[in-house]
């Protein structure tokens, strides 16, 4: 069972490694978009790197409970921000997709860490 939530962490993250990338390439776009509703330039960069590397740290288990609370609190911020004109349809679908992401983070870090994190074999080796 273990290499099934390992399996979680990494179908959660992927998207926003994805998502980081494309921003990465698309800057001037993104930023635009970004303005748009309202957030500033200055999220550009700060936003880019938290897509990038939280997700990592959660592919290999490092700290997960942590940053599994901070892509759930980030991804509901997203949410909020971007998919909240109820009158569109397409952006109720992303509002409950980013809501069910958001779940899925939540039951991550309500649980131990297990035998395929970085954090597992770190309380391993800080008992022996």
């Amino acid at each position: 069972m273990h290499i099934i939530e390992a399996f979680g962490r990494i179908f959660l993250s992927t998207l926003f490694l994805f998502e980081s990338v494309n921003k990465f390439f698309y800057q001037e776009e993104t930023i635009d978009y970004m303005e748009s509703f309202g957030v500033t330039e200055i999220f550009f960069y700060p936003s880019l790197f938290f897509e990038f590397i939280i997700p990592l740290f959660l592919i290999i288990g490092f700290k997960t409970r942590i940053m599994a609370t901070a892509m759930c609190l980030f991804t509901l911020l997203v949410s909020i921000i971007f998919h909240s004109d109820f009158s569109d349809h397409m952006q109720i679908i992303s509002f409950l997709k980013n809501l069910s992401i958001a779940g899925g983070f939540l039951i991550i870090a309500a649980n131990k860490p297990q035998i395929c994190t970085l954090d597992y074999y770190l309380k391993i080796k800080k008992t022996n």
